[in-house]
């Protein structure tokens, strides 16, 4: 399995694309504007098909991209219910957030929920429900990869933000430390912006979030 590490859109959100050759199929996980620009010449390169697009949350910079990668693929979405509304009519996002970005509804094939396990690429992967930051933010957890994609709940050395509509920090803590810090500490952790950091890192230097 590889994996590419593809920041898109106006803030630079990280999408993730898993590539396995050997099966000819890939997923990707969260879909920044105009990522399908990036996607498309890997899946040529390496002879995939995309069969999977795994939203991590549905705020605007992690689904920009995902109406139009779904179209050019017919890629299943799989996404948690708690954000139906952002994902399915995201002007109520764009009128909280004071702007217009052009949105596009994302129609959700599949919802996801805490303890779903996922059969994909060969291997199985765990869902958990990390909210706070936004309600419906989710991880997928590889366990042969020793790897957890986070969306915006854990950051390298920070948090997400808790001051948008839907947003607690509180809440935000408590599924830190149930749902991420009780991952294996070699873990690595791939969040939805900046560098990947592991569970062991931020329990033990995590300025809001210690273990």
């Amino acid at each position: 399995m590889n994996l590419h590490v593809l920041p898109a859109g106006p803030i630079q959100t990280n999408a993730y694309l898993l590539t396995e050759p050997t099966r000819g199929e890939a997923v990707l996980i969260d879909a920044p504007g105009a990522i399908w620009s990036q996607v498309k010449p890997i899946l040529e390169r390496e002879q995939c098909r995309l069969v999977e697009l795994w939203l991590t949350h549905g705020h605007w910079d992690h689904t920009q991209g995902g109406a139009d990668l779904v179209q050019a693929t017919g890629a299943k979405v799989r996404a948690h219910r708690d954000d139906q509304v952002l994902i399915e009519t995201p002007d109520v996002m764009e009128r909280f957030m004071g702007e217009k970005m052009n949105l596009k509804p994302i129609h959700v094939d599949a919802w996801v929920q805490q303890g779903d396990r996922i059969e994909a690429l060969g291997v199985s992967v765990e869902v958990r429900h990390v909210p706070g930051h936004c309600p419906g933010n989710v991880l997928f957890y590889f366990p042969t990869r020793k790897s957890a994609f986070v969306g915006d709940a854990l950051f390298n050395g920070s948090i997400g933000r808790t001051d948008l509509p839907g947003g607690n920090f509180a809440q935000l803590e408590r599924a830190i430390r149930e749902q991420i810090y009780t991952l294996p500490p070699d873990t690595l952790v791939f969040p939805g912006h900046g560098s990947k950091t592991s569970v062991a890192q931020e329990r033990a230097h995590n300025p809001y979030v210690s273990g």
